[in-house]
């Protein structure tokens, strides 16, 4: 028997904040809140399925920027220069941890400095 990735937490300030950012770039709802005031976000059919669900939990002590373990996404529905722009709208911005640039991926950053990568290949929304 093995495991699988059921839930991921991401230390925040505002889990708000985070919870609205992470919803729009992964299609994701609110799932519910925890009583510390976290919010779990995840896909529309809940927890339990293929994709994680996301828990922001408050903390006075997030560790932003380039975390040992940070998340990837690929595009589903548009190709990864359009994503990119649709990311940069929804408040994602670009970040340097050392790339050459001539990386096919970009390094973003969230809204509170946590660091992700948006990936060339397009994936099946399935």
């Amino acid at each position: 028997m093995a495991s699988r990735i059921s839930e991921l937490i991401l230390d925040c300030e505002d889990p708000e904040t985070l919870a609205a950012f992470w919803c729009g770039v992964l299609d994701y709802v609110e799932l519910g809140r925890e009583p510390d005031g976290g919010v779990e976000i995840g896909p529309p059919s809940g927890f339990g399925g293929l994709q994680p669900t996301l828990i922001l939990s408050p903390s006075a002590d997030p560790k932003p920027a380039k975390l040992p373990l940070h998340i990837d996404v690929n595009a589903t529905d548009r190709d990864q220069e359009a994503e990119l722009e649709r990311l940069l709208a929804l408040g994602a911005r670009p970040a340097d941890v050392g790339q050459t640039g001539d990386e096919d991926w970009h390094v973003l950053q969230d809204p509170e400095g946590n660091v992700f990568c948006l990936l060339r290949r397009r994936l099946d929304p399935a």
